[in-house]
């Protein structure tokens, strides 16, 4: 019995193997390739570094003004988390719970905007609307159009919305708690694992977005984001192709996303399990 299922399990095992390879695998050429001279990576000659250069590191943090890039990438990621967490789980509540003229049309609003990119597509007018309210020069046009993309976050939450039992809210009016009330006091609390995946997701869009900081950032070069500093980093003295200290770069911002990831785990597994159950 014991070998039937050693013999069963194998190829599932094998095709997870071969999925987390492929997956880990460029991840693996990074960290090796920010280990290598700037000529060793250019001919790709070797896939390990002949001289293991950790000083590319350091380079790489003091050349790019990391400190700077890295509290405006914070800034950015992490009100973008907060100001998506309230409107999604907000307007999901308003749409699941209340009965209002307009809910499926709004419904359906909400889902055209998934196929609505916000990038190069909408970033004139967006752009355009920014320097109307004198936003233009800031980080928080950014914030503020990251945070109205907040489709995907919606749908997430309703869903997870549709598990609450509407008996809660039925015997928290009969409490003494109103509308208001019974969302931040009752229902809020049980979203904790729905609004864990949310905030991992959304953190880890803002933290990587790159137009939007790029273009708000071309007259104010001490508000540019992470991705935009990783990028200035290819070229260095003299206009010379400098990828290792990009791929240093590129390694050092990843940890972030690790920290974020580590702590929302358990409420991804969570969900995940949950939804397999139901």
């Amino acid at each position: 019995m014991t070998i039937r299922k050693i013999v069963l399990r194998t190829p599932v095992w094998l095709l997870l193997l071969v999925t987390a390879a492929l997956m880990l695998f460029p991840i693996v050429i990074a960290l090796f390739g920010s280990l290598k001279t700037n000529l060793e990576l250019t001919t790709g000659a070797t896939f390990l570094p002949s001289s293991w250069q950790f000083k590319n590191y350091l380079q790489a943090w003091n050349q790019a003004d990391f400190s700077a890039y890295t509290f405006n990438s914070l800034y950015v990621a992490v009100f973008v988390t907060v100001g998506t967490l309230l409107v999604s789980s907000m307007a999901a509540y308003a749409v699941d719970r209340v009965a209002f003229r307009g809910k499926k049309l709004f419904i359906l609003l909400q889902s055209f905007t998934l196929f609505i990119s916000i990038g190069a597509v909408v970033l004139r007018p967006q752009f355009d609307l920014m320097v109307s309210i004198g936003l233009q020069k800031s980080l928080w046009g950014v914030i503020i159009i990251l945070i109205s993309a907040h489709a995907t976050a919606f749908f997430m939450v309703i869903g997870f919305f549709r598990g609450i039992p509407r008996e809660l809210d039925e015997a928290a009016l009969i409490d003494g708690c109103n509308f208001y009330s019974t969302f931040w006091l009752i229902i809020l609390p049980l979203l904790r694992p729905a609004l864990a995946v949310v905030s991992l997701f959304t953190f880890r869009n803002a933290w990587n977005e790159y137009i939007l900081p790029l273009v708000f950032s071309l007259s104010r070069p001490d508000l540019q984001t992470l991705p935009v500093g990783l990028a200035n980093l290819r070229y260095g003295a003299g206009a010379a192709v400098e990828n290792q200290l990009m791929l240093a770069g590129a390694c050092i911002s990843i940890l972030p996303m690790l920290i974020v990831y580590i702590f929302a785990n358990r409420s991804f597994m969570q969900v995940t399990a949950g939804s397999v159950k139901g």
